[in-house]
């Protein structure tokens, strides 16, 4: 298997595209990272992890929109890239009913942009975010990426639906391979202020109270930080090959006769909230004031991966327990705002 050297990351001063992109400068890769730095949430957050990235020699920054049709292009063409790992978007559920716009700007032609530039200089694979948001209404579990994925509940679930359509789309014309990864509640140090760990977090620690939704009657296949970029990094180089099995009557939904494949990245474990909650609780000795609320509109009550087509393409399966990575998560919150 060939090491794909010169990568892009778009997103990279987020969550994980910084994780990633660490990782990567640390095998001696070249990264390139993309990250207009908008202020979905706390832009300093963003250029403290960037800060970490530009100390490396072996690492470039593009801070523009990849919604920028020209600038993306250009990038493209200057840079010749053998991957692409796409982790831009506006993320979260909740925000997409308040600001709609923002993810057809950014999940869809932002997307549009980067398949275009792979098209035109010939990189040899693109790796893209999709989301466990994508099964919807489905509630066969666990999840596997071998059912219909038809019934979004959220627009943010059905932009990343759209990547996943459009990057086939692209796989079948123009032969490119990409492979897009349905993400499991990603957490860990360096993590996104407006995901439940760190809201709960910083309230606990203020003692305000913490909003738990569906009445705390949830369930999340949460993911580890580091559990997330060991998949997307054997991913990379795990470049996507047609199936030559795959039949028009009998069509399998994670892979194609084209070079596309998606897979799940989550930990094969649903933990309910309210244990998520406690050992939170444990780690900062003290305990949650906690205000129960209904469901939300474009939530779901549970989330569960089948990893089983990751580990057996990539040999991985990812295993971080919660009570490891909320730990770590803690110490990081304690040091980063010195608490």
């Amino acid at each position: 298997m060939d090491r794909l050297q010169n990568i892009l990351i778009t997103g990279a001063a987020g969550f994980i595209g910084h994780a990633l992109a660490l990782r990567l400068l640390a095998e001696g890769r070249e990264v390139v990272g993309l990250d207009n730095l908008n202020a979905y949430y706390d832009p300093q957050l963003k250029r403290d992890r960037l800060a970490q990235l530009t100390a490396h020699a072996n690492y470039r920054h593009a801070g523009f929109d990849m919604a920028d049709r020209e600038q993306t292009a250009a990038l493209f063409a200057a840079e010749r890239f053998d991957a692409v790992v796409n982790l831009a978007a506006q993320a979260g559920v909740r925000y997409s009913l308040i600001n709609p716009s923002s993810y057809v700007d950014t999940n869809l032609v932002g997307f549009a942009n980067i398949l275009e530039g792979c098209r035109h200089t010939g990189v040899r694979h693109l790796v893209y975010a999709s989301s466990s948001s994508v099964y919807g209404a489905n509630t066969k579990m666990p999840f596997s990426v071998h059912d219909n994925v038809d019934h979004p509940l959220s627009l943010y679930a059905a932009s990343k639906k759209a990547n996943e359509l459009m990057a086939h789309t692209y796989s079948h014309l123009f032969g490119i391979p990409t492979t897009g990864l349905r993400f499991f509640t990603v957490y860990g140090p360096w993590g996104r202020p407006d995901m439940a760990l760190f809201l709960f977090t910083r309230a606990i620690l203020e003692d305000r109270p913490i909003d738990v939704f569906n009445n705390g009657n949830m369930e999340r296949d949460f993911t580890y930080i580091d559990d997330i970029v060991e998949g997307v990094v054997r991913v990379i180089d795990q470049v996507a090959a047609p199936n030559p099995q795959w039949r028009g009557d009998a069509p399998d939904a994670a892979t194609s006769f084209c070079p596309w494949r998606v897979y799940n990245i989550g930990n094969n474990s649903k933990q309910p909230l309210m244990r998520y909650i406690e050992v939170l609780e444990g780690c900062l000795g003290r305990t949650a004031k906690k205000n129960f609320l209904p469901m939300q509109d474009g939530d779901v009550p549970a989330t569960y991966a089948d990893v089983a087509d990751l580990v057996a393409t990539v040999g991985f399966k990812p295993a971080t327990s919660i009570e490891t990575g909320i730990k770590n998560f803690v110490d990081w919150y304690r040091d980063y705002y010195r608490v």
